[in-house]
C-alpha cells in the first residue's frame, strides 16, 4: 500500500503544497494522511493512527523531514522503527537520497543514514530557531507594551460601581458577582486590577 504523510504545524497553515506533492507521485487520495500538529515529538493522533496501519512492503510518501517531525532523536527513532521493526520503505520527495527503496546494500544504506541525521538535525536545529525567534518578539513586544494574548471581555454594566463597592466592604464578592451575573473569580480577578489601576 502507499500512504502519504502531510503535517502543518498550525490549523491556519495551508497543506496545498504537500498535497499536490503526493498527488503528483501518485498517493491516492484516500491514503493520503493530513495533520495539523506541531511536530515536536510523535503523539499525534492521525500519524499513530497511520503508523498503526502500516505493514511490511507498505510505502509512505513525506515532502520533507520536517514533516515527519521536527527532533532528531525522535526522527532517528521513528526511521528506524518503520524500516527496519515494521519493513516500511520511506520516501523523502524533497531529498531523492532518502528513499529507502533504492541503495538496499551496505553503502546506499551508509549514505541515507548520514543524510537522514544531518536533516534531522537541521530540522530540530530550526525547530529551536523558530521557538528563539518567538521567544525574542514577545520580549520586544511586551518592552513596546503591546498587549499579548486574547483581549479581556467587557465586564458587564455596573461593574465598576459594585467593584469600587467591594473594595470599600460594602458588598460581598459573591453578591457583586451574582448581581453582575458573572462567575465569583472572574469579579474578583478583575476587581483587583481595576482597584491597581486606581490606587
Amino acid at each position: 500500500m502507499l500512504y502519504g504523510y502531510i503535517r502543518v504545524s498550525a490549523k491556519d497553515q495551508n497543506e496545498a503544497r504537500q498535497l499536490l506533492a503526493m498527488r503528483e507521485f501518485g498517493v491516492p487520495a484516500g491514503q493520503i494522511v493530513v495533520e495539523k500538529c506541531s511536530g515536536k515529538d510523535f503523539r499525534r493522533p492521525c500519524y499513530q493512527k497511520l503508523s498503526k496501519k502500516l505493514r511490511p512492503g507498505d510505502l509512505l510518501i513525506i515532502k520533507s523531514i520536517d514533516r515527519l517531525g521536527r527532533n532528531y532523536e525522535e526522527i532517528l527513532e521513528q526511521w528506524r522503527v518503520l524500516t527496519k521493526e515494521k519493513g516500511v520503505d520511506i520516501v523523502v520527495l524533497d531529498m531523492p537520497l532518502l528513499d529507502t527503496r533504492r541503495g538496499k546494500d551496505l553503502m546506499g544504506a551508509f549514505l541515507s543514514d548520514i543524510v537522514l541525521q544531518v536533516l534531522s538535525f537541521v530540522a530540530e536545529n530550526e525547530r529551536s530557531s523558530i521557538r528563539q525567534r518567538q521567544a525574542e518578539g514577545i520580549a520586544a513586544a511586551r518592552k513596546r507594551g503591546a498587549h499579548l494574548g486574547r483581549r479581556p471581555l467587557p465586564m458587564p454594566e455596573g461593574f465598576e460601581a459594585l467593584a469600587r463597592a467591594w473594595q470599600r466592604g460594602e458588598v460581598s464578592a459573591r453578591s457583586a458577582a451574582g448581581q453582575l451575573r458573572i462567575s465569583h473569580q472572574t469579579f474578583l480577578r478583575r476587581a483587583k486590577e481595576l482597584c491597581i489601576k486606581g490606587a
